[in-house]
């Protein structure tokens, strides 16, 4: 009985030894050790304060308080920062474009729960951990299941900014003591900045290192190219069931993306920054009238699907038979995962530019049509 005593003691005063102590820093007399370094995002950032916590800022949003694992908050923190405890496990992703940046960081074990169903993953990983059941469907972002989020202790919620649009979600949500993070990559203006909050989620689940690592490989094909213009104009746009034209406002990142690999995008006056889609629909006369003549076509099949041949194309519309790109045989066409692939931003503008400087080895995004 002795020993049995002596065993349970010596056992809780290990436990409360490893337990972490209160803190005795106060938020407000924190200083700041260090920010976080970032080259294109300007929609968020990062202070390094000196007691090891981390203080995130999204621009026109929360700011979150990173503490690690085992250390416990300081006190009197901010009655507006929300405060996230290493390790962040039981995340729901309701924003698809965050799914690439965690499945490149190796952090899909963070995740938990998904607002898509296995079968609008195209990122592999994704989907395959869906079918096994490591990451289940939890609802959609403006009709999640509380109930499912509650059991699974869910740490965070990553939102879209689609989230705006059902703020009545957001309140329950927080009104459960579940964290939610509107993250702002779209509206980054630089699309490696869109790439760059990488580096925010490496924070979040502790791989800041393979974060910053993974970003600079797609700086790196963006130095690699020529900032020459090529002189090469491009038509981007795909074709809706009924039958009008979608393309890309002239303010789009996909534009911006255009112009970084060398090209003209034919549509240099369509559409604003006054709305948050991308994307605008024309009339297939002015669309005529402004891309007959570009010297590329990219087809985006990544809303209705791929397509292979030049003949599928002219399926969806005979004029098509008219444009300069046909006629030349210079259309392409985007891979359906084009726009969950945030992580690989670089590489995109590097396939871009070798198919307008007719260097077309290697291309990992877009195929031609034949």
């Amino acid at each position: 009985m002795f020993k049995i005593l002596s065993f349970l003691t010596a056992f809780l005063i290990t436990l409360s030894s490893c337990a972490a102590r209160p803190s005795e820093n106060d938020f407000s007399d924190l200083e700041i050790a260090g920010e976080m370094e970032l080259q294109y995002a300007q929609q968020f950032s990062v202070e390094y304060l000196a007691d090891g916590c981390s203080l995130v800022t999204i621009v026109e949003g929360d700011r979150f308080l990173v503490v690690p694992e085992g250390q416990e908050p300081p006190m009197n923190v901010d009655a507006d920062v929300t405060v996230l405890r290493q390790p962040t496990e039981n995340i729901y992703l309701a924003a698809t474009s965050v799914m690439g940046l965690f499945d490149a960081l190796g952090a899909l074990d963070h995740l938990s729960m998904s607002g898509t169903k296995a079968e609008g993953w195209y990122i592999e990983n994704a989907r395959k951990a869906m079918e096994r059941g490591d990451i289940i469907y939890a609802g959609k972002y403006n009709a999640p299941d509380y109930e499912m989020l509650m059991e699974k202790q869910c740490s965070l919620a990553i939102e879209s900014t689609m989230i705006t649009h059902s703020p009545a979600v957001k309140e329950k949500l927080e009104a459960l003591n579940i964290p939610v993070l509107v993250e702002r990559s779209s509206y980054e203006q630089h699309p490696l900045g869109r790439t760059e909050w990488i580096k925010l989620y490496g924070l979040i689940t502790g791989t800041e290192e393979r974060a910053a690592s993974l970003f600079e490989e797609q700086v790196a094909y963006l130095d690699n190219i020529s900032k020459d213009n090529t002189g090469k104009t491009v038509a981007f746009f795909y074709i809706s069931s009924s039958g009008s034209v979608v393309a890309r406002k002239n303010s789009d990142y996909l534009v911006k993306m255009i112009e970084l690999a060398g090209g003209n995008y034919v549509f240099s006056d369509l559409g604003g920054s006054d709305s948050a889609s991308g994307s605008v629909n024309l009339e297939m006369e002015r669309f005529y009238a402004g891309a007959k003549d570009a010297d590329i076509i990219i087809y985006n099949s990544s809303i209705d699907g791929e397509i292979h041949t030049l003949d599928e194309l002219l399926a969806k519309s005979h004029l098509l038979e008219d444009f300069k790109a046909v006629k030349n045989g210079d259309v392409w066409c985007t891979s359906k995962n084009l726009f969950q692939e945030t992580t690989e931003f670089g590489q995109m503008i590097s396939d871009m530019n070798k198919i307008f400087t007719s260097d077309t080895e290697n291309l990992h995004f877009l195929y031609k049509l034949r």
